[in-house]
Parts: C-alpha cells; sequence; structure tokens
C-alpha cells in the first residue's frame, strides 16, 4: 500500500515529508502538495504539518553528503513547481545519500536527467526575470514591478536586485502566486498584500504612479521606436530572445 504525504507547498514542508519518510521507513511514497492532492481507496493520506526542526535536520544532514552546488539543485528544481516534481526529488535525495553524493552527476539515469533539465529552465526563467522586470516609481516612492512567471524564480531573483538597486526602495510581486519580495534599504523580505488589480492597467497608472514616471515611460517609447529600423526588422529573430510572453512586463511594448 503506497503512503501519500500531504504538505503545504514550502520548501520547508517538502523537506519535513522527507524527514518522514526516513523517520518511518517508508518505501511506497509520494509527496503531494495540498492543493493537488488526490485519493484513491487504495492509498492511505497522511497531513504532513511543516516543522522547521525537521526540514533543518534533513538540509543540514544533506551537507554530509553532497556540496552546496548540489543543494541549490534541489531548492531550484523544487521551485519549478512542476506536478510531481516532489518525488522526484525525493528519489534524487535518496540516491545522493545512499551514494554519497557519488552519482549527483550520472545523467544516464532519467530521474537525475530530469533534474538536471528542470534546473536549467528555472534558471533561464531567473536571468529572464532579471532582465526583464520594469520598475515604476509609485507615489509612495516605492519602485513597483510586477510579474508573473511560469515557475516560482523570485527567490532567486532577490541577491540581484537588491545588488543592482541598493539605494532605492522596491518590491516585485508575482502575481501568479500571490506574494513578492519588498526590499527596504536594508534587507529583502517575503511579503502579501491585497494588491488592487487596477494597478496592472496602464491607463489606471495615474493613480499609483508619479507624473513623471509616464513622462519617463514616454520618452523611452520614443527612443524604442526612433532607433527601430523598420527594413532590418527580424521579428523571428527578436522573438527567441524576447519571447512574446515577456511583452507584458516592458513598457516599449506598451500601447503608445
Amino acid at each position: 500500500m503506497r503512503s501519500i504525504l500531504i504538505y503545504d507547498h514550502t520548501f520547508e514542508g517538502f523537506l519535513t515529508c522527507v524527514f518522514h519518510t526516513y523517520e518511518n521507513h517508508l518505501n511506497e511514497v509520494t509527496i503531494q502538495r495540498k492543493s493537488l492532492a488526490t485519493t484513491t481507496f487504495f492509498d492511505t493520506y497522511e497531513l504532513i504539518p511543516s516543522e522547521e526542526k525537521k526540514a533543518k535536520r534533513v538540509w543540514k544532514g544533506l551537507s554530509r553528503y553532497v556540496s552546496s552546488e548540489v543543494k541549490n539543485t534541489i531548492f531550484k528544481a523544487f521551485l519549478s513547481e512542476i506536478p510531481t516534481i516532489e518525488d522526484t526529488l525525493l528519489y534524487y535525495i535518496r540516491i545522493l545519500i545512499s551514494s554519497e553524493g557519488k552519482i549527483a552527476k550520472n545523467y544516464s539515469d532519467p530521474k537525475i536527467l530530469e533534474v538536471a533539465k528542470v534546473v536549467k529552465m528555472v534558471r533561464r526563467e531567473k536571468h529572464r526575470m532579471d532582465a526583464f522586470v520594469r520598475f515604476r516609481l509609485t507615489k509612495e516612492d516605492i519602485y513597483f514591478a510586477t510579474i508573473a512567471p511560469d515557475f516560482n524564480v523570485l527567490p532567486l531573483n532577490a541577491k540581484h536586485f537588491k545588488g543592482r538597486y541598493a539605494d532605492q526602495k522596491w518590491l516585485i510581486y508575482d502575481l501568479k502566486r500571490n506574494y513578492g519580495i519588498y526590499y527596504d534599504l536594508k534587507t529583502v523580505e517575503t511579503v502579501t498584500i491585497a494588491l488592487d488589480t487596477a494597478i496592472t492597467k496602464n491607463k489606471n497608472a495615474a493613480l499609483f504612479f508619479t507624473a513623471e514616471e509616464g513622462q519617463y515611460e514616454n520618452l523611452w517609447q520614443q527612443y524604442f521606436h526612433s532607433t527601430n529600423i523598420a527594413s532590418r526588422k527580424n521579428l523571428k529573430l527578436h522573438m527567441r530572445h524576447v519571447p512574446k510572453r515577456y511583452w507584458k512586463y516592458l513598457s516599449e511594448k506598451a500601447p503608445r
């Protein structure tokens, strides 16, 4: 009979499930997010509450077998939110521990190869968010941007933006996952706010953003338009470097 461990979709919760698996010597086990959990007559179910102490024991224990790079691989793969990634990572962790980390890059193993491919996709999305996020100055003197990436990469973006915009307050909000990261000139914190959806619509910009911000955006759009050479336009190449799904973040792509 298979054991299904249901958790709260946090990384801490996932590591708690890994701890539970080892503590109870479970072999036939699957880990599912609470929001996606499905039931069958032949399985047993258990809701695993997130426990910081147990999660830290697992994370610290992994350091005995693998490098920090491999641990980062686990974290980045988890952020993909791909269905069944928890089971793939549980297998990956078990393999790492049983081999003492010696086969972390054994890509002949389909699941280890899958982890590597997923991490590559997450990294690509992270770098695109670094490049395509566009801030606008609010009337509260905070630079604000919204995103909705395919993967939950916001935790990976924090270091980049803290280093690049260290002298100004900013907030990047993930509309898809309803949380953001806020920098107050000292530290970066995770926040959840009751966001007025009107803030994402350009026609309402004057309600939330400074008049100067609108002028800067207009100047940038004019510059982008004036430097464009219509006869050399290569839309296919352009979309390869700037996929259309990212255009909604770019002020130069907004209607003039």
